[in-house]
């Protein structure tokens, strides 16, 4: 007998397709956000485009914020968010750096492997014992790193070590902000957007360049997308196993590519895509490590997932 349409086993199935459906959605917005950021930068600095961007963010957050009744107050350890609000700014400062330079696709494929590197330092950082089938699978994602870097004189640019140095960054803020998992995940998007706010305050001025209307418009709608885009991740991990949606954010190297080429005309290296996969083959590996872990009935040590790069 079919179940009926309202039952429980239904609920869960709609639950996880609309949780997939969000999570391709902001993956795809994100990418699109790459795209506009590596436009922009080519006219304006990196500084000018945060801070526009975090202006624009902010016009979005802060409704929400009010709606839901969010606090606006110094959060409990105020160090470590500090710290986190640095190596977001970091980060996402690195990466529109390093998109002035280099494809879409090889600057997302450095940035693909900071679950591996989360994987890495959280033995270091958080105490937590790797297993061997872990640190197999984050050998082969460092290997996958080297692979698309090719570390040479010939091939080992600035642009990459700034887009290396960015990956690395990006990694450790995940690695805080599993310390401050109980933070409301507006707070935490809040100060990131903060943290480039200032950046932008202080870095802008010094590479000014007077916007047109329509220019003005991109940069604003910069941080709009952004924003959309966090809010379908987050909803869709809220909605769905994350070991189910997380696997569908490594598409967005699938949009770097296509998009990197349509709009610049960037044709990504063999052996960056080799690289690529290599590190998403590894990455989908520790998600299915911890699932399996899960159903043994240990605890689950939630895998980060890198699709969020830019706040």
């Amino acid at each position: 007998m079919s179940q009926p349409a309202s039952s429980p086993v239904n609920k869960v199935r709609s639950g996880v397709l609309v949780g997939i459906g969000l999570m391709l959605l902001g993956v795809f917005m994100f990418a699109m956000n790459d795209v506009m950021g590596k436009w922009l930068v080519a006219t304006y600095s990196v500084g000018q485009v945060l801070l526009l961007r975090s202006v624009a963010a902010l016009a979005v957050l802060l409704p929400v914020m009010l709606r839901q009744k969010v606090p606006f107050e110094i959060p409990p350890q105020p160090g470590l968010h500090a710290l986190r609000v640095t190596l977001s700014t970091l980060e996402v400062a690195c990466f529109y750096w390093a998109v002035t330079y280099l494809p879409l696709a090889d600057v997302m494929t450095y940035y693909l492997a900071g679950p591996i590197y989360v994987a890495a330092f959280a033995a270091f950082w958080l105490g937590e014992k790797i297993d061997k089938p872990r640190m197999l699978a984050i050998a082969c994602g460092f290997v996958g790193v080297l692979i698309a870097l090719r570390p040479s004189s010939a091939t080992l640019s600035l642009p990459a070590l700034i887009a290396l140095a960015g990956s690395l960054f990006y990694s450790l803020l995940m690695i805080t902000t599993r310390k401050l998992r109980e933070t409301h995940d507006a707070t935490l998007v809040l100060g990131q957007i903060l943290g480039t706010l200032i950046f932008g305050l202080i870095a802008a001025p010094l590479a000014w360049v007077t916007p047109t209307p329509l220019d003005l418009a991109g940069l604003f709608l910069l941080g709009i997308v952004s924003m959309t885009a966090h809010m379908c991740v987050n909803r869709s991990l809220k909605i769905a196993p994350a070991s189910v949606v997380a696997p569908y954010q490594y598409t967005l190297i699938v949009w770097a590519i296509v998009l990197g080429y349509l709009f610049f005309g960037d044709v990504v290296g063999f052996w960056t895509l080799v690289g690529a996969a290599v590190i998403c083959g590894a990455g989908l590996a520790l998600l299915l490590l911890e699932r399996e872990a899960a159903r043994r009935g240990r605890e689950a040590k939630d895998i980060e997932t890198p699709v969020l790069p830019e706040a």
